[in-house]
């Protein structure tokens, strides 16, 4: 089984970065890494991945387009946020949320759970 490709949609470099190493100790392979909404639209559009890690703020600029367009192409995503669950909009209210600042445990448990819809 190859190694699932990732995007990685974070405007903080450090954090992008710590997600980035943290997917390679799963086994995932970051197939691209955005910190602003265009470009990620971009590669929701024309990129090929497993799955999508998103910051829901990027840089002030809500990161709701972005899990639409993953919807609509059946593309799971997990969103990352400062603001926990109850800070996503209640018509994500299914998707998988990682809270910052997180560990590696809460980390790996979101990544494991999603794995599996993708890999068959």
């Amino acid at each position: 089984m190859s190694q699932p490709l990732v995007l990685v949609v974070e405007d903080e470099p450090l954090v992008a970065m710590l997600i980035e190493d943290m997917l390679a100790d799963l086994g995932c392979t970051v197939a691209e890494t955005t910190d602003r909404l265009e470009p990620a639209l971009r590669a929701a559009n024309e990129s090929t991945f497993d799955f999508a890690m998103i910051d829901v703020n990027l840089a002030g600029q809500p990161a709701y387009p972005e899990a639409d367009r993953l919807a609509a192409r059946g593309i799971p995503f997990i969103f990352i946020t400062g603001y926990g669950a109850g800070g996503i909009d209640s018509a994500y209210a299914a998707a998988p949320v990682l809270a910052k600042p997180f560990h590696t445990e809460q980390f790996e448990r979101v990544v494991r759970e999603l794995l599996p819809v993708r890999q068959d």
